[in-house]
């Protein structure tokens, strides 16, 4: 990452006292410790979120995961090794077959909306946070009566990549009742297999064993020679051999009825691309939250939209062996026909593509297009991952075991989640059996390993006292006995050892 003299500075608000749960609608169920970002480096940020944080607009929140009602652990797909599942193949034919043919499909699939972040996550106003102090403002170097702190070894805590097993469901007998429902039954004791009639085929092989009949009748009828070739591969041969970029370039057909283009634009107000499309998403924004989440008009409003999803504490930021397009966050835009009709908010950080929300056309949710963009998202970061290699992850958001309409977002494999104890990453696979059992659970099966990047020395801690940046033990002198260490070692713990000691820490 290229230097820049740019800094993350924060107000940590410790530990709420619980408000409405985006998932479950509990009053009172979700708790999360807080702080408001007035600027943040993508750096720090990518560190954060390795911890269990996340923004909603410049709100960073992070669940406290041993009592909120909905435990939420930090998801990320290995962008490089995904393979489309069935129903993502699924879903790129869709697409394919409204663009070329115009026909939106009549039922929608049980698919979720790409919501990585939670409205809910309880965002503090600006107005509540924001002291007149920082206004940046010039700040002056780290205080010089504090000696040069000693090299803190750099400790590395990392699972191997692990590759996902496939897993094989067995099919089981049922029978139908009156009220439509089906209902498993054991098998009718018996003989077996009546030895006396050919074994059972299945449809497709008779299909084409008959079209292959009726093909070397016609030849012969014609005088043609009875050797027929041999059948064109099925798709399953066919498929085994595609990449993930071919089965997105497979839906967008060259000959079409409708025009898709993807846009990346930088979420900045002096954009003209930006600021030429704002009106539109703005407006296409309130008709998704209104249609799709029930708001009241009120609570998608033109300053709400621009909070939520438009004020990021990400400067942009461009590194000699970072992506071409920069860091920090965009809008990438879905035009049809020349009007948007989806927008999925992202951050390009030092590591990973992070997703942050994702609105749409109602009139379009039959297309799955929270899975579309996903999938269209990934093919991106495998993209941006040729000019930056260690750009190679996609963060989801938050995984959500106890709400089973947020398990889809375990179906882009191989994955892993984030240990809430431990902070290093532990593959799905290996995660679900613990959350079967429990919905809050220690992810890491190491019973003695800690966290290997907590701050020892609270002193450390960088803290921004009447405009000049100072360790927190010269800060404790200034202040004369100040009674703040409890919340400042909280704080340390949970931003860890990296941050804690490059993120600035407002006080008052």
């Amino acid at each position: 990452m290229a230097r820049n003299r740019s800094c993350t500075i924060v107000e940590y608000f410790g530990g709420d006292d619980g408000h409405c749960c985006g998932y479950c609608k509990n009053e009172k169920g979700n708790v999360s410790h807080g702080m408001w970002s007035h600027t943040m480096t993508v750096q720090d940020y990518q560190d954060l979120i390795d911890r269990g944080w996340r923004r909603s607009g410049k709100y960073v929140y992070k669940p406290i995961m041993n009592r909120t009602c909905c435990p939420q652990y930090t998801i990320r797909c290995h962008a490089l090794k995904f393979q489309p599942s069935k129903s993502h193949k699924k879903i790129l034919k869709k697409m394919s077959k409204f663009l070329s043919k115009g026909q939106l499909p009549k039922e929608q699939d049980d698919d979720e909306p790409m919501d990585s972040v939670c409205k809910e996550a309880g965002p503090r106003a600006p107005g509540e946070a924001i002291h007149s102090e920082v206004k940046c403002t010039p700040i002056t170097d780290i205080h010089k009566e504090e000696a040069e702190c000693p090299a803190v070894t750099e400790v590395q805590a990392e699972i191997a990549d692990a590759t996902p097993t496939d897993s094989k469901t067995l099919g089981k007998d049922s029978a139908s009742v009156p009220d439509g429902r089906t209902i498993a039954t054991a098998p009718r004791p018996g003989m077996g297999a009546d030895p006396s009639r050919p074994p059972c085929r299945k449809a497709k092989d008779l299909r084409k064993e008959r079209h292959l009949q009726k093909e070397q009748m016609r030849q012969d009828a014609d005088g043609v020679s009875s050797t027929v070739s041999p059948p064109p591969p099925t798709p399953m041969q066919t498929n085994q051999s595609k990449s993930f970029e071919d089965f997105i370039t497979d839906s967008l057909p060259d000959n079409s009825s409708h025009c898709l283009e993807v846009r990346l634009v930088p979420v900045n107000f002096e954009d003209p691309q930006f600021t030429a499309s704002y009106q539109q998403s703005v407006a296409l924004y309130a008709r998704y939250q209104m249609a799709i989440h029930g708001d009241d008009p009120g609570a998608c409003s033109e300053s709400e939209f621009r909070r939520f999803l438009c004020d990021s504490p990400l400067e942009a930021e461009y590194s000699p062996d970072g992506p071409e397009v920069g860091y920090g966050s965009f809008h990438q835009q879905y035009w049809l026909d020349g009007r948007i009709v989806a927008v999925g908010v992202i951050d390009i950080l030092p590591t990973c593509v992070s997703s942050v929300y994702l609105y749409y056309h109602p009139d379009f949710a039959s297309l799955s297009l929270g899975s579309y963009s996903a999938l269209r998202e990934i093919a991106f970061t495998r993209q941006l991952q040729k000019q930056s290699p260690k750009l190679s992850y996609y963060y989801l958001g938050f995984y959500i075991h106890s709400c089973s309409k947020m398990r889809y977002k375990g179906n882009y494999r191989p994955s892993d989640l984030l240990c809430p104890e431990t902070y290093v990453w532990v593959p799905i696979e290996q995660c679900l059996p613990r959350l079967e059992n429990s919905c809050y659970a220690r992810l890491n099966q190491d019973p003695d390993a800690g966290d290997a990047r907590v701050l020892k020395d609270v002193g450390r801690v960088l803290v921004l006292y009447k405009r000049t940046v100072m360790p927190y033990a010269v800060y404790v002198r200034k202040r004369k006995g100040s009674s703040e260490e409890r919340e400042v070692q909280q704080y340390a713990s949970l931003v860890g050892q990296e941050c804690a000691e490059r993120i600035v820490l407002y006080r008052a």
